[in-house]
């Protein structure tokens, strides 16, 4: 079932009443339409809905879908649609939102059975056909032990593939990876990267069986996830959407702009103190915007790889020493690298090899810089409890900046004069 790219386009355009251009889709491009949309308009959307309206389109949902509608009601809301609800799909909803959206638990789907080892294939396609005639959907198959524990997956191809009769099912089954119910989002991607999959089942304390992730909600999970990365290297709230107004960006954004406008006073300040060298030697101001620049995306480098290592347990400040040597090893020769050519077109063009040596060592030297506040700024802020992915670049810019700047104002002070 695939929904228009022009009814998702018109209801994004759509400045007031939004349930009421969301009520004209079919039921069909309604589920589809919906969880197309950001955030904030999934929001507006179910704020105009009266509760019939929101009953009406949460009744033909899966319940882990109607969870996730319901949670953008306020609570009487939420109630009251909940108790007009029939009583299987309500205690299931109910279930569910006991959950973080974040977790395991809050991931899972309740689209599946469970059959004991001792079950025969006869036993699992009438459990199959019951909870078809029933919902609609093919289940997943979980096998358990005698003790509820998860044995593995039975494929749904076995059904039509064996005889039945005496057959073992235990011979068929298929190892699926799991995760407790409680554990973060980013557990569960990690253990679906470990284990591609198509999906991961979800257990309890007891290692008791409570839903299924598919891969599709793994995926759609670890482009949120990229979002939000994206959104924490430029400054910008997560919460932010492309049809906000102006005044929710500027609030958003305001904050750090000032910050970053204090760490260019900063800049400005060291570059103020070579005044005279710059007025003496006028081609540095040329060359000052190439120093400050491959510091800034070196540093930008080191810092993005220290991140993902530390986002993935890999390295902590403790164990963070070969880390950072080898980032301020990578920094000295990628340095040497864009120095020696930077120093040969200073040289060439300027007619002035001292210039162009002054650059050379400028850029290595920054470089080293780079490598080293890029991975060693990012573990601090990890020790100290701090997101590095949100503040760290902030941090290493302006390392790189006024370090950078001193540094080759005051070779070119010393050389050139």
């Amino acid at each position: 079932m695939s929904t228009s790219h022009s009814e998702v386009q018109q209801l994004l355009a759509t400045a007031s009443a939004p349930a009421t251009e969301f009520g004209r889709l079919s039921r069909s491009s309604q589920r589809e339409v919906f969880f197309q949309l950001p955030e904030t308009v999934r929001q507006r959307v179910v704020d105009d809905m009266d509760d019939d309206q929101l009953r009406g389109f949460v009744r033909r949902l899966d319940p882990d879908e109607g969870t996730d509608v319901l949670g953008y009601a306020d609570e009487a809301t939420r109630e009251a649609v909940l108790e007009r609800l029939g009583e299987d799909r309500r205690e299931r909803i109910e279930f569910l939102l006991e959950f973080s959206p974040e977790s395991a638990a809050g991931m899972m789907h309740l689209n599946y059975i469970i059959v004991s080892a001792s079950s025969s294939f006869d036993d699992v396609a009438r459990r199959v056909r019951r909870y078809e005639e029933r919902t609609g959907r093919f289940p997943v198959v979980f096998v358990s032990d005698s003790e509820d524990r998860l044995l593995g997956e039975l494929p749904g191809h076995t059904l039509a593939l064996t005889n039945g009769g005496g057959t073992d099912i235990t011979e068929y089954l298929k190892d699926v990876p799991s995760v407790r119910y409680d554990r973060p989002d980013s557990e569960v991607m990690e253990v679906f990267r470990t284990n591609p999959e198509s999906r991961v089942a979800v257990l309890d304390e007891e290692d008791s069986i409570m839903g299924v992730i598919y891969a599709d909600d793994i995926l759609r999970a670890i482009e949120t996830e990229a979002g939000e990365t994206l959104y924490e290297f430029t400054g910008v709230a997560e919460e932010e959407s492309v049809l906000d107004g102006p005044m929710v960006k500027i609030r958003s954004r305001y904050k750090w702009l000032i910050i970053n406008l204090g760490t260019a006073f900063l800049a400005a300040a060291v570059v103020g103190l070579f005044e005279d060298t710059i007025a003496a030697f006028t081609l540095l101001a040329v060359y000052m915007p190439v120093v400050a620049g491959m510091g800034g995306n070196a540093g930008t480098q080191s810092m993005a790889v220290t991140v993902r290592g530390i986002a993935l347990d890999q390295v902590s400040l403790s164990t963070g020493a070969r880390v950072i040597f080898n980032e301020v090893v990578a920094g000295a020769a990628n340095g040497a690298i864009t120095g020696a050519l930077v120093a040969v077109i200073a040289s060439v063009f300027n007619q002035s090899p001292l210039l162009g040596l002054v650059l050379g060592v400028s850029m290595i030297l920054n470089l080293v810089i780079a490598g080293f506040f890029g991975a060693l700024i990012p573990l601090i802020l990890d020790r100290r409890g701090y997101d590095p992915a949100t503040s760290a670049t902030i941090f290493i810019t302006t390392a790189t900046d006024v370090l950078g700047f001193f540094i080759f104002l005051g070779l070119a002070g010393l050389v050139l004069l």
